[in-house]
């Protein structure tokens, strides 16, 4: 089955051109079915560049998908055309009576600030709060899902002394994890930040358990039962060429960056770079998908109860 996208959104062709099955309003209104209603809060500056990658992950399962695009609702991006915000976009308070059988919530590049010194930090709260009365399942991703597990169990987010940044390995702790059904004995993860979460702090938080883990990034992936939550802290979503693009903006720019580690063949940012997370990455996201589909309520109004 395919996502629900509207069909001037650019992903759609995007996705269409991939392969990926897509759905306009007029033909999804014609199957005689409940679409999941997955919504998609994007914190980060490039709007277009995050809605494929995700809607790419959750439109390749076998279930009807219908995605909702959410944005803070004073916060205004200079990264991305006003009028795509407006045609596509829906503020948090204009959504905060519906219900969701899913929420991602983006990463942002503001990693330095404190999680309080965010302009939109008051509001972020709201929206955590509200998923435990309105929404299913949340999925929060790299500083989005930080923010989730410090604001729900005080677990805090350090400074790195350099930039964790490149391909690196991560060993499966919990096989036998629904959400990592299928997944090898370990797996290669994009990671891109100057924080992290640190393993002993997340032992000791109430329930937590991390599933996927790295010796040499630290934890990635925490499943929070008691907030029907799960927070992954690198980036399953990138696109081959992501990383790519964040190197070559910082050399361009002056920035002190190393060359993402394990990214390029033999380490040289001459050759192409190889994607070999893309299957993980689809296999966590729809077995993600799968779960709602296999828990949540049939009524959406019982969501959250």
């Amino acid at each position: 089955m395919p996502i629900k996208l509207p069909a001037a959104l650019p992903a759609y062709d995007v996705l269409s051109n991939e392969g990926v099955m897509v759905l306009d309003e007029d033909a999804a209104a014609r199957q005689d079915i409940r679409p999941l209603r997955i919504a998609l809060l994007n914190l980060m500056p490039k709007k277009i560049q995050t809605e494929n990658q995700f809607a790419r992950l959750i439109g390749a399962t076998p279930l009807q998908i219908e995605l909702s695009l959410i944005r803070m609702s004073e916060h205004r991006t200079k990264n991305t055309a006003a009028e795509h915000m407006a045609e596509f976009y829906q503020p948090f308070s204009a959504v905060k009576d519906q219900k969701f059988d899913g929420l991602i919530i983006t990463g942002a590049p503001i990693e330095h600030l404190p999680f309080e010194d965010v302009t939109y930090w008051d509001e972020l709260t709201q929206v955590f709060d509200w998923t435990q009365t309105n929404v299913h399942s949340t999925f929060g991703v790299c500083w989005g899902g930080m923010a989730m597990i410090n604001y729900f169990h005080g677990v805090k987010k350090h400074i790195l002394d350099h930039k964790a940044f490149g391909c690196f390995r991560h060993r499966n702790m919990e096989p036998a994890s629904p959400y990592l059904r299928g997944f090898s004995d370990d797996c290669v993860i994009p990671v891109s930040r100057w924080t992290e979460m640190r393993q002993d702090e997340i032992d000791a938080g109430h329930g937590l358990k991390t599933l996927i883990t790295s010796d040499d990034a630290g934890p990635c992936l925490v499943e929070d039962p008691g907030h029907r939550a799960l927070y992954i802290f690198n980036h399953f979503e990138y696109d081959s060429g992501t990383l790519k693009q964040e190197y070559d903006r910082d050399v361009s720019e002056g920035t002190p960056i190393n060359v993402p580690m394990n990214y390029y063949p033999d380490d040289d940012p001459t050759e192409q770079p190889q994607n070999r997370w893309r299957s993980h990455a689809h296999l966590l996201y729809g077995n993600w998908i799968n779960e709602i589909y296999q828990t949540t309520h049939f009524e959406m109004d019982n969501i959250g109860t």
